[in-house]
């Protein structure tokens, strides 16, 4: 989710005027806690600090996030480098009181005292650093063209592969080689409010709510240039984009199989579990909620994916890890259960402990497999 900041201070108290103290309050914070989430505004933090390094490791203060399990990406700010430094390193060899020791497996050293990020996404900056030939395209959509890699192969499916809420395509340079071995092309899309690509005419994010639209110009994109599978991969809130299109969009009929990852198939779920990551009182999510669902018109009913299975249902693969704090595994093992009543062939992946969409991270050979696997078994199937 995005940083909080500070937006429309004056708002609490316009809607308090007839209200008490508390009802104002109570009012400003879901305002403001809806600013927020729609807020499409980047700001880079650097939460986690550099105690020592060498070439061959680096020591971090100790944090949930600094011991995660895996192969990250450790950033910093750089002012010589857009995006700042991405140095890549391994798992934890040595956790003492307050201090983590993981390898420095490839980039530069960050010096002593550096403020810096675990990155989910290890590689930088585009499908080349994975070895890949790639081209830039733009896809024609909704509000004009929408920046893309396409990687290309040989056979006659392809992956359009969606990032998550104020994410980027990097998302998706970790699965790519995996899929490329497969025979897929791959389009890495943008949408609305992303760097390069249009912004939402009120300048918000909606959720998924306008943004599938983006992602079926995309699949439109690949069938129109020989696709005869289309394979959607969302990562986090490209859940909630992804399964609207499926439902809404005359596109969706060329889908073969989904693969999600740590997916968004319950707005309301994710919106009370991070109201409780800002140690905001229970009954403020509703409040939200319901400002939100106002302030950009959509309808929170829609994404919950176990109540309101979309149109299309293709074979689905959801990946999800015990440590997100960010959306709920409990709404993925609740939509997997689900899935028999719906008529939704789904398989499912739990990872322990991981955070949000690292999945990957924690084991990127069981994850690929996993990924492959599923993706040969189901389009082999599909083929006429």
């Amino acid at each position: 989710m995005a940083l909080l900041r500070r937006v429309g201070a004056g708002i609490g108290i316009g809607l308090g005027v007839g209200l008490g103290a508390g009802a104002a309050s109570a009012a400003g914070i879901g305002w403001f806690y809806s600013s927020v989430l729609l807020d499409t505004t980047l700001r880079p933090v650097f939460p986690e600090r550099v105690l020592a390094s060498d070439e061959g490791s680096v020591t971090l203060a100790a944090s949930r996030l600094t011991a995660q399990p895996g192969t990250w990406g450790l950033r910093w700010a750089d002012p010589g480098l857009t995006g700042g430094a991405l140095a890549v390193i391994g798992p934890v060899t040595a956790q003492r009181r307050g201090e983590i020791v993981r390898p420095l497996l490839a980039g530069p050293v960050p010096a002593a005292g550096t403020a810096a990020v675990l990155d989910a996404g290890p590689y930088d900056p585009d499908p080349g650093a994975r070895g890949l030939a790639f081209e830039h395209v733009d896809v024609p959509g909704p509000l004009g063209g929408y920046p893309a890699w396409y990687v290309p192969a040989g056979g006659d499916t392809w992956v359009v592969l969606v990032h998550g809420r104020g994410g980027a395509r990097r998302e998706a340079l970790r699965i790519l080689p995996a899929l490329h071995e497969l025979g897929f092309h791959q389009l890495v899309v943008t949408y609305r409010n992303d760097v390069g690509a249009p912004a939402s005419p009120d300048g918000f994010y909606h959720l998924g709510d306008t943004e599938w639209a983006d992602v079926a110009a995309a699949v439109r994109y690949a069938t129109e240039r020989g696709a005869r599978q289309v394979v959607l991969l969302g990562w986090s809130m490209g859940g909630a984009v992804t399964g609207a299109l499926l439902d809404r969009a005359p596109e969706a009929a060329a889908v073969s199989a989904v693969v999600w990852d740590a997916p968004l198939v319950d707005w309301r779920a994710t919106l009370r579990q991070q109201a409780r990551n800002r140690r905001l009182p229970p009954g403020l999510s509703p409040l939200a909620t319901a400002v939100t669902s106002r302030r950009i018109g959509i309808d929170f009913d829609r994404f919950d994916l176990r109540r309101n299975p979309p149109a299309r249902r293709p074979p689905t693969l959801v990946v999800h890890s015990t440590g997100d704090t960010a959306v709920p595994v409990a709404a993925s093992r609740a939509l997997v259960a689900a899935a028999p009543r719906l008529g939704w062939p789904m398989r499912y992946m739990e990872v322990p402990d991981a955070e949000h969409t690292a999945s990957w991270n924690a084991d990127p050979a069981a994850y690929e497999q996993a990924v492959t696997g599923f993706l040969a078994d189901v389009l082999a199937g599909a083929r006429p």
